[in-house]
């Protein structure tokens, strides 16, 4: 009897340890994924706080969102922390970043069952090391309270009826300023400084960023602003206003297409390609709504103010190597001419 009593008490302290064991077992098995993305994608009004919860709610994945700069400098971040890497995915590198990103070997290919879903002028990198997720095309906007017949080429941006009507950005400072830069080239060639000589009478300024430039724009500071054609999507759905509107040009207009990809060192490589997925699909209506950008995913529904901007005839773009090889030489050629 006593025996049994022992035996008995034994069991009930035993079966508490084991299950509290096993608790902390499942815990540990299930990882944290480091995400890093740009800021305005972290920032309390982009997807981030939208789409990360429900992929953590479908996966039973935690995420550590993190805030690490923008464009080139998310890159920068990974190489710097290469010998004692943090992330697991990183959303927002560049098409234009693509040569950088494979030389860096940081990035270990993976290609998503969702690219099936994916327009194929999209696909700019073959070896899927990075996959797109959220696209746009750079386009001026204008505004119809003072403009009645907008632009519809760049060469009509030449007229000097646009006198100092026109703010731009400067390429070294600003994603948008370098795409308009690239867009000269795509369509001017080797002549594309002949527009930049051309247009500077009709510039008001040149702003270090978009959301300066922007900010003057919708200020009243000028009627005319280099930006995207679904910026006027912001106005619609939050301002309740078509005052501004994007103009596309049947020659043709700018595509950017923004990438992510996981980092080759993560030690969670299949929780960060079921995050990737996710990205492709679930999280595509609210990465565009949040983002103001197109999603990726054909099969994507939106709402329907998308439909009241007009759509892009001709998506141009320049190849990755050009970029990287030449780049430098375009921007020293541009402060040179705008400079004098």
């Amino acid at each position: 009897m006593e025996k049994h009593l022992i035996l008995l008490v034994l069991a009930v302290l035993v079966v508490p340890l084991a299950l509290s064991a096993q608790g902390s077992q499942e815990k540990a098995e299930t990882p944290t994924l480091t995400v890093y993305a740009y800021d305005s994608f972290v920032s309390e009004w982009g997807p981030g706080p939208l789409v990360i919860p429900e992929f953590e709610e479908q996966t039973g994945i935690s995420v550590n969102l993190v805030s690490a700069g923008n464009g080139g400098e998310l890159l920068s971040r990974v190489e710097l922390e290469k010998h004692n890497p943090r992330a697991d995915v990183v959303i927002g590198i560049p098409h234009e970043l693509l040569h950088e990103t494979l030389q860096s070997q940081l990035f270990v290919p993976y290609k998503p069952q969702a690219m099936q879903d994916i327009p194929e002028f999209l696909h700019f990198d073959p070896t899927h090391t990075l996959v797109p997720f959220n696209y746009g095309n750079f386009a001026f906007v204008y505004d119809s309270q003072q403009v009645q017949h907008p632009p519809q080429s760049l060469d009509d941006l030449l007229d000097p009826k646009w006198n100092r009507s026109i703010i731009l950005m400067d390429p070294r400072t600003s994603s948008v300023g370098m795409g308009l830069l690239e867009w000269t080239i795509a369509v001017y060639g080797d002549r594309y400084l002949e527009w930049w000589e051309d247009v500077k009478p009709n510039v008001l300024t040149i702003a270090d960023g978009w959301s300066s430039g922007y900010g003057l724009f919708t200020q009243g500071e000028a009627p005319l602003v280099i930006s995207y054609t679904t910026s006027p999507v912001y106005h619609l759905l939050y301002e309740e206003s078509d005052r501004f509107k994007s103009i596309v040009f049947p020659a043709g207009n700018m595509a950017v297409i923004e990438g992510a990809g996981i980092v080759a060192s993560s030690p969670h490589q299949e929780e960060a390609r079921k995050f990737i997925e996710y990205l492709l699909t679930d999280a595509q209506r609210d990465i565009a709504v949040a983002n103001i950008m197109y999603p990726v995913n054909q099969t994507t529904e939106l709402p329907e103010v998308f439909q009241a901007i007009p759509h892009v005839q001709k998506n141009l773009t320049l190849d990755a190597d050009r970029i990287n090889s030449e780049r430098e030489q375009w921007l020293r050629e541009w402060v040179e001419v705008m400079s004098r």
